[in-house]
């Protein structure tokens, strides 16, 4: 098991190669959650994730024999970026295994911090397996995601930082997917602050650490919106530095982690990726775990697709009341629907869309159900929408 010192050598190796992210203070996420909430920016890095930090350490450390040889790494997102770009800054060969589900701006991201990347496998595993015979074949140092010594102690810089600047801190939240984030995160927090709490974070769908320390079965899914820990391996050297020095790990949802992207881009205007919005998402489910504490959350990485954010954005409003679905009924004659659309404007609500079915509608040959979506203030302004709609002899209703 590592130690504090390993961390503390990585965090003098680093100084100036990485971004020294700033840990700050939220007041309405603390208004929100009931904590006293600090934010570890590290979608601010280069690469917008953490991920650097410990493909720097395990760089540095190569001999001259492993740098002119080159390394590999399988991964299908940041560790890939992050191992790229230091590599090609220490001018050393590096060979990038995906899975060929990867999305192309991610290969394309990839290959322009000037690695080879190599497609292969529908699944994760069989890309590592590639890695692996790559690694043999072509004398290749591989370089682990998270299950290396190295680089678990260039994660736990993450800590060094925090507590530097905020020494006040009583507790970490921090996403697991592999585990080298939370462990080198604990590692260096329990030294440089006894007694503080070290909590990480998973999805339901990927709880395979939970599962480990609390003997819980949980199913495992195929996908998540958290994508960077949708982790479907234990790590041998990171379960044990879990099982000894973190806390507890907690688990949120789909949804959980989809509000706190969307929090995170409203109120922080700061893009989070699924993962890196997952320590939110846990103070948002699990209150009452963090009330009237000093709560340093770790916002790992801001790579999300943006189809995908625009989509959780949607989603948002419609959860929110925003963006309502309204269905009329009127009668088929001219004017009915400017009746209607000229009373959403009076109230104003904002339409976004009009649906307007006759042929394969079943309301009847005169009457006609339109469905209209609207942008709003919110769940009471919907009300108020419905009320005057109904005041007017219009039938309506949400859907």
């Amino acid at each position: 098991m590592i130690e504090f010192a390993d961390v503390d050598a990585a965090a003098r190796r680093l100084v100036g190669q990485v971004q020294d992210t700033p840990c700050l203070a939220s007041r309405t996420l603390s208004e929100i959650t009931g904590a006293e909430v600090f934010l570890k920016f590290e979608n601010l890095q280069f690469t917008a994730s953490f991920k650097e930090r410990g493909a720097l350490n395990r760089l540095v450390l190569l001999d001259a024999g492993q740098r002119a040889r080159g390394v590999v790494a399988v991964s299908a997102g940041n560790h890939a970026q992050g191992v790229a770009w230091h590599a090609r800054r220490l001018g050393v060969p590096a060979t990038i295994v995906m899975p060929r589900f990867t999305p192309s701006v991610k290969v394309e991201r990839t290959r322009a911090f000037g690695a080879e990347v190599v497609l292969h496998g529908e699944r994760f595993d069989e890309a590592r397996t590639h890695g692996l015979a790559l690694s043999a074949a072509r004398g290749l140092t591989m370089i682990d995601p998270f299950d290396d010594d190295a680089v678990i102690a260039g994660q736990g810089t993450v800590a060094v930082e925090m507590l530097a600047a905020q020494p006040g801190l009583e507790h970490l939240v921090v996403p697991v997917g592999g585990g080298g984030l939370v462990a080198g995160v604990a590692i260096a927090a329990k030294h440089l602050r006894p007694g503080i709490r070290v909590t990480g974070v998973e999805v339901e769908r990927f709880a395979l650490v939970r599962d480990a320390l609390t003997g819980e079965r949980h199913p495992l899914g195929a996908s998540s919106i958290a994508e960077g820990i949708a982790v479907d391996r234990l790590g041998e050297r990171t379960l044990p530095i879990i099982r000894q020095c973190v806390d507890e790990v907690l688990l949120v949802d789909e949804g959980d982690i989809e509000q706190a992207v969307l929090m995170l881009l409203e109120i922080e205007k700061t893009v989070a990726e699924g993962a890196g919005a997952a320590p939110l998402a846990a103070l948002l489910r699990h209150p009452e775990r963090f009330r009237g504490q000093r709560v340093g959350l770790v916002l790992s990485g801001g790579n999300i697709e943006p189809l995908l954010l625009a989509s959780i954005i949607e989603r948002g409003m419609v959860r929110s009341g925003r963006l309502a679905r309204l269905f009329v009924d009127l009668r088929d004659v001219p004017g009915a629907l400017a009746q209607v659309t000229t009373l959403l404007a009076d109230e104003h609500a904002n339409i976004e869309q009009i649906r307007h079915e006759r042929a394969f509608g079943s309301i009847g040959a005169q009457r006609v159900e339109v469905e209209i979506v609207v942008q709003t203030r919110g769940a009471g302004h919907v009300a108020a929408l419905l009320a005057r709609l109904a005041e007017a002899g219009f039938a309506a209703r949400t859907g």
